[in-house]
């Protein structure tokens, strides 16, 4: 093993599948919560984080973007993890018995054709892989569990059916965060960078801000807003744009949002994932 990974979830989750798939020679250390994973690298209990931020079907996960500001952490990759709905019961039950199947809400909420056509009372578990160890230790055979089938490994789980989520391009992005940043460009595709900022108290200061990019011909391939401190008129952006700071380009249009924001802060540089055109 060379160095260790944190995730939040238990052995088994998508966040632990995603760990096996980018940093296949890496211990997982499963976390209880995104910020013990984040604390994990900050004391050097750990080398890297894996986190989740967006999932295709889902939407964005909300906590991350309050944290990744405030973590003193870096981007210094991207994943794009597959993400496969499994319905894992106590061996040797069939699918006939299933009454319930238990998994985290997100979930239960990306396969509803699959339950509903199989009559399946839906159960809010703490987590994805929780769920499996959950069944695996009840031994109930009317409860299945909705998870991967690296969970059903782990927890001595059968697979009834596979990839019954209700859309074929089912896809969580993952950050690797690192505690030292990365700024070189690495390999041969385009590069990423990632940046939060508030904008300055003047009229149209977001439009004012969002020009450079459109006048330097920088593609902005993620724009998100959201509240800090509970304060309604205290709005922070989280932006994703095509390119390197080093880009002449990317440098115009970083110098004009400058003008117009109040703070800004770079998350980090990386390699664009290739799965993700």
């Amino acid at each position: 093993m060379q160095g260790r990974i944190a995730f939040q979830g238990e052995p088994g989750a998508y966040s632990h599948q995603a760990c096996r798939e980018a940093r296949p020679n890496m211990e997982a250390l499963p976390c209880r919560t995104f910020e013990d994973a984040i604390e994990a690298v900050r004391k050097g209990e750990a080398d890297l984080a894996m986190l989740p931020v967006e999932n295709s079907t889902y939407g964005r996960v909300a906590d991350i973007h309050h944290l990744l500001p405030e973590s003193g952490l870096h981007i210094i990759e991207e994943a794009f993890v597959r993400v496969h709905i499994n319905l894992l019961a106590i061996p040797g039950t069939p699918l006939s018995q299933i009454e319930n199947a238990m998994s985290h809400t997100v979930l239960l909420g990306q396969c509803r054709g699959f339950l509903r056509e199989h009559n399946l009372h839906a159960i809010a578990g703490a987590d994805t892989a929780g769920s499996a160890r959950q069944v695996a230790d009840a031994g109930d055979p009317k409860t299945a569990a909705l998870a991967s089938e690296l969970a059903g490994e782990i927890y001595g789980l059968d697979v009834l059916a596979r990839h019954i989520e209700d859309k074929q391009n089912n896809t969580t992005r993952f950050l690797v965060m690192s505690r030292e940043p990365d700024l070189k460009r690495r390999g041969t595709g385009m590069m990423m960078t990632t940046f939060v900022f508030r904008v300055r108290n003047i009229p149209a200061a977001l439009y004012k801000a969002m020009g450079g990019f459109a006048t330097n011909g920088v593609n902005m391939t993620k724009l998100e807003s959201y509240m800090v401190d509970g304060n309604f008129t205290a709005t922070q952006f989280y932006a994703d744009i095509e390119g390197h700071p080093d880009d002449r380009n990317v440098q115009l249009a970083l110098e004009e949002l400058r003008y117009f924001t109040s703070s800004m802060a770079l998350l980090g540089v990386y390699p664009a994932d290739p799965r993700r055109r």
